[in-house]
């Protein structure tokens, strides 16, 4: 089974280490990725805030954003000293910030520029060097330059492509009107797959139930997950028995909540503020009832001034209690149901 089988995706904003932490408890599998961090970051800034993380969180990924070989070599081995499994180069951001840092999705036009990297950094470091990017980029959007894309990298040392199915539109469209408006094309990277069966192939975009994994990976050497698993992260519980074959119990909501509790305690008293761990749990009972307060809850309520783990804790109760009152509600229509035949 391919090491990338389920990768989450590296999401600004999102896959903090203490987002990773808690993804980790639904999952003992699936490949987990930093929010990309650009090399004058990494090299100028608070490493130990780039590059901490707990040990549960293997197998692990840094995403580096950058295009000068010397800087991306230099953060290569700053990673692999620190642990990481995996090093990703991002060629498939498009927003206007990253475009102006000369990194990110305006890279696919500059293949021979990722190769220089690729090279280097793999001539740095033993960890893997891999290439997450678009189908496209503008007018660049033939799979002849794909094609010519993926050779060219590959040909520096790049074994595994992480392809999100869709192009990028550099000018005209927000970083969140490139993840929906540019249609899919799977079939772009399945051809991908077939003209270089030596190398392996990730697709990410639109992947957003377990059924279009198991679809998916009929097809390709992994799946990428991004907004789903992170505004319904249950959707992950099951994922180390249906895709990995585990056969542990699937740990419940309530569970996994009281397994990341001591985590949040240990961060709290490093100074790091409830919200911006609980926030990660906001989508954890989607679809369930007391949905809506457990959101409020883990939105807002964490926020107060001086509280600390007991709102969670109250915030569990409430959920369990309203799914009582649904159970019971559901029982005594069904008994009045049968009364009525």
């Amino acid at each position: 089974m391919s090491p990338h089988t389920y990768c989450i995706a590296p999401m600004l904003d999102c896959t903090d280490r203490h987002d990773r932490f808690f993804l980790r408890l639904l999952s003992s599998q699936v490949r987990l990725y930093t929010e990309m961090v650009t090399t004058g970051a990494l090299i100028h800034g608070d490493r130990l805030r780039f590059l901490g993380f707990d040990s549960s969180e293997h197998p692990l990924a840094l995403q580096l954003g950058g295009s000068d070989r010397h800087a991306m070599a230099t953060c290569a081995k700053l990673a692999e000293e620190a642990g990481f499994d995996e090093v990703n180069i991002n060629v498939g951001c498009p927003s206007d910030r990253v475009q102006s840092g000369q990194f990110g999705a305006c890279l696919m036009a500059e293949p021979q520029r990722v190769a220089d990297c690729v090279e280097q950094m793999t001539a740095s470091v033993s960890i893997p060097i891999t290439v997450k990017h678009r189908i496209g980029i503008d007018d660049l959007d033939s799979y002849e330059h794909l094609s010519d894309f993926v050779a060219t990298i590959a040909s520096a040392g790049c074994k595994t492509f992480i392809v999100h199915a869709r192009k990028a539109w550099l000018k005209g469209l927000s970083p969140k009107q490139n993840r929906e408006v540019p249609p899919l094309q799977y079939a772009r990277v399945r051809q991908l797959t077939a003209d270089f069966p030596e190398l392996a192939f990730v697709v990410n975009g639109g992947i957003e139930n377990q059924r279009d994994v198991q679809q998916h990976l009929r097809d390709f050497d992994g799946v990428m997950v991004g907004r789903e698993a992170y505004h319904n992260p249950y959707s992950l519980a099951d994922v180390d028995q249906t895709v990995f074959g585990s056969s542990a119990a699937i740990a419940t909501r309530e569970a996994v909540v009281d397994a990341y509790l001591p985590y949040i305690q240990q961060h709290m008293k490093r100074g790091v503020p409830l919200a911006h761990m609980a926030r990660h749990m906001i989508g954890l009972y989607k679809g369930e009832p007391g949905a809506k307060q457990w959101r409020r809850a883990m939105s807002e309520h964490t926020r107060e001034p001086g509280v600390g783990i007991e709102v969670i804790e109250k915030a569990l109760l409430d959920v369990r209690e309203k799914t009582i009152q649904v159970e019971r509600a559901k029982t005594d229509y069904n008994s009045n149901c049968g009364l009525q035949l």
